[in-house]
């Protein structure tokens, strides 16, 4: 014998609740309605789901809301319930809310340098560090941030010196 969610008196009810104390008392709910009333906590089973989730969670629903790409019309929403964008003018569309998450997932960093295998030798990572360093120092100068600019400069004769 199925038995109907007291709460909302239409679906089937799948938790069931009984307590004993002070006196014997049973609930039966829908897992709808359960959640709603704090008994459950809906799990994720996808990783799709996993990860709308943790977007919903780190940048809030109610933020982005009516903001849109201006070449593929996709809202902050529907990226938040997809868990994918649409375009790559996303990226620039949605700038605000998803540098948060993006330094996030990269441990502060916010743009791709590029990586140095472990087994390189001294000559190998000197060169790396001086060519991030330049991409900074560029990046210094088009900002005209000329504090940063200096320090950027004496890190590179530092390391060309070394």
């Amino acid at each position: 014998m199925s038995m109907v969610c007291q709460r909302c008196q239409e679906a089937k009810a799948t938790v069931h609740i009984t307590d004993t104390l002070p006196e014997k008392r049973e609930q039966h709910f829908c897992e709808d309605c359960a959640e709603k009333e704090g008994i459950i906590s809906k799990q994720p089973h996808t990783t799709n789901e996993i990860l709308q989730q943790f977007i919903k969670q780190k940048t809030g629903m109610e933020q982005g809301e009516g903001v849109a790409c201006p070449k593929c019309g996709m809202t902050f929403r529907e990226f938040q319930l997809k868990g994918q964008l649409g375009c790559p003018n996303d990226y620039a569309a949605f700038e605000e809310l998803l540098m948060p998450l993006i330094e996030r997932a990269h441990e502060g960093g916010t743009q791709h340098l590029g990586k140095v295998p472990l087994t390189a030798d001294g000559v190998t990572k000197k060169i790396a560090g001086l060519v991030r360093l330049r991409r900074e120092l560029q990046d210094a100068i088009d900002a005209e941030n000329y504090e940063v600019a200096a320090d950027v400069r004496d890190k590179i004769q530092n390391l060309e010196d070394s």
